[in-house]
């Protein structure tokens, strides 16, 4: 897990929207998201671009656990033995909002917002991500600072952009 108050952060989500929209509608390609502790902002992020329903399929809000497994069909077991906030609910995430859906890309986030719910293991700030592109699965962990608001937003910012990243590198 690591900090990511990296330069990456010059970017607006605006412009991550803008670039993300290119990449997918260069290859013809429809996203799908699947938030948890992020509440719909990245879809509310991506809609905000005027076109948007050229490349965004649909996002799935799924901030319970029996939300994430009816809706994304995450199996309640791996909950339960990873916790929601996990690398492997992320990926479950991802690969569920593929799955219903006619998206060929997709991205999840689940985390601890805080200001309640952290642990040792898994601080306040703690966010898990994964993103599903062309067959190919990703994911990662971060600790992000600041306050409920400024979590979950850099949690938003740094899905957008490592997608955008990803599909880039899948040249």
């Amino acid at each position: 897990m690591s900090d990511t108050s990296s330069s990456r952060s010059e970017f607006s989500t605006q412009n991550l929207c803008a670039f993300l929209a290119q990449a997918l509608q260069q290859r013809g390609w429809m996203m799908a998201c699947a938030e948890s502790c992020t509440g719909g902002l990245i879809a509310a992020a991506c809609t905000d671009l005027a076109g948007s329903s050229n490349w965004f399929e649909r996002g799935f809000v799924t901030y319970s656990n029996a939300a994430k497994t009816e809706m994304l069909g995450v199996d309640a077991p791996l909950i339960e033995q990873h916790g929601a906030v996990s690398e492997a609910v992320a990926r479950a995430m991802a690969q569920g909002a593929l799955r219903h859906s006619a998206a060929q890309v997709s991205l999840a986030v689940t985390g601890i917002a805080g200001p309640s719910g952290g642990t040792p293991d898994k601080p306040v700030g703690t966010v898990c991500f994964g993103w599903a592109i062309d067959g190919a699965m990703h994911a990662e962990v971060r600790v992000f600072g600041g306050d409920r608001s400024a979590v979950r937003a850099a949690a938003a910012r740094h899905a957008l952009q490592r997608l955008t990243e990803l599909l880039i590198e899948t040249v």
